[in-house]
């Protein structure tokens, strides 16, 4: 009987879902959940080219202020996003940082505001199949202090809200009725996604970095929602995430903080 490694199988070869292989994505990669927003961050990158689009994964590679820079979409929920992580690690990634929507959970947040998470609760299935109920799924520090500091820096030209904490991740959109939405709300949790604890569980688990921001699809405490029409001020905020990620990829870069740590 032979048991199939899946990870020793897939590693360094043209990936089953994702359809890239070694050379196709950079370094850095940003994960939105729809495909179309991967094309709203290819605008911003110089020389940029699609590399594949498969099921609801497409990415694109280009270069940001002469960083090699990916985004690739990882469709809903943590399944999905777990593939993408695992995937693009096996042909090089190293660094991801989530560019998505959220739900707002506390008052004082608006639609088009941005959140960038300090960790996760994790209300879905997917990262236990990689560790433990207690484990902690966190960002990597100083990938997401990057993240602030780009977002300080660009917060009063391009005019949006900032907020910054704990977030949750949820498996089931539907399934979050009013009294878990209260019961997030009174432990203080900012916003509520579904991808970003499985993100950071795997890019941990594989001694990667990770980090998420997001721009606030509606507030789930006040009301504040848009489910009928084209919410301008979601879009809006997607442009104002997309370029706060990249801008934390230039800082982050420049500062060499892995090369300090290695030093030490």
């Amino acid at each position: 009987m032979t048991i199939v490694n899946k990870e020793e199988k897939t590693k360094g070869k043209l990936q089953y879902h994702l359809r890239v292989a070694p050379g196709d994505v950079g370094k850095y990669v940003l994960l939105p959940g729809d495909p179309d927003r991967v094309l709203r961050i290819a605008k911003y990158l110089d020389n940029v080219r699609e590399i594949g689009f498969h099921r609801e994964f497409r990415t694109c590679t280009g270069t940001y202020k002469g960083i090699p820079v990916s985004a690739t979409s990882t469709g809903i929920g943590c399944p999905s996003a777990a593939i993408a992580v695992e995937e693009l690690a096996n042909v090089g990634a190293t660094h991801f940082i989530r560019v998505g929507s959220t739900g707002a959970l506390q008052e004082g947040m608006h639609i088009g505001d941005l959140t960038i998470s300090t960790g996760a609760m994790r209300n879905e299935g997917t990262s236990r199949f990689y560790v433990a109920d207690g484990f902690p799924a966190v960002p990597d520090h100083f990938l997401t202090h990057a993240l602030i500091e780009a977002a300080l820096e660009l917060r009063k030209s391009l005019g949006f809200q900032l907020h910054v904490g704990l977030s949750a991740s949820d498996d089931a959109f539907y399934g979050e009725t009013p009294e878990f939405i209260q019961m997030l709300h009174r432990n203080k949790l900012i916003n509520v996604e579904m991808e970003s604890s499985a993100i950071y569980t795997v890019a941990h688990r594989r001694g990667l970095k990770a980090a998420m921001v997001c721009a606030v699809s509606g507030n789930l405490i006040t009301g504040e929602v848009v489910y009928e029409e084209v919410n301008q001020g979601l879009i809006q905020g997607w442009e104002h995430a997309i370029q706060v990620a990249l801008e934390g990829v230039v800082r982050y870069e420049m500062a060499g903080y892995e090369h300090i740590l290695a030093r030490d």
